[in-house]
């Protein structure tokens, strides 16, 4: 079975920094595209960010500038640097991947980690 497991959330206060990571585990040959997405309360989920296999990147158009995605192939794992973070941030974080277990690529989601930031 594969698994999606985010780590990194908590309580930042505006203005500051903050970093999330999410690891993929299980019987995978190979990872490909990557991405980050949040749902705010009240709102519908939406795209922050995704990776491809070979590194290249695209961003949600309010957040370019502030926030950096990148992976480690090794390791199965995709990271997210949030800087110059504001209220409008605060949301459940949800990484998901394309993964090959046998020769079909799906699609898995994370459980979501909440990020709150606050003054």
């Amino acid at each position: 079975q594969v698994q999606l497991v985010e780590s990194g959330g908590g309580l930042v206060q505006v203005g500051g920094s903050h970093r999330l990571s999410c690891e993929a585990s299980g019987s995978i040959r190979r990872v490909n595209d990557m991405g980050w997405y949040r749902q705010a309360p009240g709102e519908q989920r939406e795209l922050v960010a995704t990776i491809t296999g070979g590194g290249s990147t695209n961003y949600a158009d309010s957040l370019k500038g502030r926030f950096t995605i990148s992976r480690d192939n090794a390791k199965n794992t995709v990271h997210l640097q949030m800087n110059s973070l504001k209220p409008e941030d605060t949301a459940v974080y949800y990484c998901s991947a394309s993964i090959v277990m046998f020769a079909i690529a799906t699609q898995y989601w994370g459980q979501g980690t909440q990020v709150t930031v606050s003054s």
